[in-house]
């Protein structure tokens, strides 16, 4: 599937999703993969009240849809990923009000992080302050290299709001955070990636490719296995070690008595590929 944006995919068939709002995120479900696109091409995808609402609303059904193994989000027009927030709603919003935003934001972005798919940002252009705190709340981020991604928001009196000044620094450390954060610099997908904050870098001639690749990767091994995986890490790297361990053999308990685990012994014995059924 096309993660670069240029060429708009379909609308999922869930009708919840052909109402209000349903132009701001396109939402499919092909092959196990769910492909979440902003759509604010002429806005370059900033994220206004509406699309947050139909985000929260796509992620909801994300997380309890069975028919979804890996996740990924991406931008429309090819341009940018997104740049944030709608500044011109932000200027038409009471400060009460950009607070109540915030709020809907920061809870969104957690019930990304908090999915039990892995989840993918393909960052196929720009990528700032709110565009870039989404990436973040994603597991793995793969970006275009003719981009710039920044946290802007010191240069418009604000500060990262929804995640970006706990995410980033747990990423790639304190120091690099701050200089990031404070001077709301502007650095390449290049230099992200020298810092730690991309999984994979690519040119725009294979983005696709290198997205599509990494999909690859997570859909060959087993869906339940792999989701405990990241809930193993992503609780137990909150706790002490002792109870992270325990966190860690209560996910084990749980998919040694799965179906795909003894299919995945019979196929190693057997020479050949599994067949995942997610059981």
């Amino acid at each position: 599937m096309n993660t670069s944006g240029k060429k708009e995919r379909p609308q999922t068939k869930n009708a919840s999703f052909h109402s209000e709002g349903r132009s701001t995120i396109l939402y499919e479900v092909d092959s196990f993969v769910a492909y979440v696109t902003l759509n604010r091409e002429r806005k370059l995808n900033a994220i206004n009240s509406s699309m947050l609402s139909r985000l929260s609303d796509v992620v909801q059904d994300i997380k309890h849809n069975k028919q979804v193994r890996v996740v990924v989000f991406s931008g429309a027009g090819g341009r940018s990923f997104s740049a944030g927030k709608d500044l011109q709603e932000r200027r038409e919003s009471s400060p009460d009000q950009a607070v109540e935003f915030n709020r809907k934001a920061n809870n969104v972005l957690n019930e990304i992080e908090s999915l039990p798919q892995p989840t993918i940002a393909a960052i196929n252009g720009y990528a700032f302050g709110l565009g870039l705190e989404l990436a973040l709340a994603c597991d793995f981020r793969i970006a275009i290299d003719h981009t710039l991604i920044g946290f802007t928001e010191t240069g418009f009196g604000l500060i990262p709001g929804c995640g970006g000044t706990q995410r980033l620094p747990r990423l790639i450390g304190e120091s690099k955070a701050l200089e990031l954060i404070l001077t709301a610099k502007r650095i390449s997908s290049a230099e992200a990636y020298s810092y730690g904050m991309l999984t994979r870098a690519a040119t725009q001639s294979n983005f696709d490719d290198v997205c599509q690749d990494f999909v690859k990767l997570l859909l060959d091994n087993a869906p339940i296995a792999v989701q405990q995986a990241k809930y193993a890490v992503k609780k137990g790297i909150q706790e002490e070690l002792h109870h992270a361990l325990q966190i860690e053999e209560l996910a084990f308990e749980s998919v040694v008595h799965t179906e795909d685990s003894q299919e995945a012994l019979d196929a190693y014995m057997e020479k050949r590929r599994p067949v995942f059924r997610a059981k």
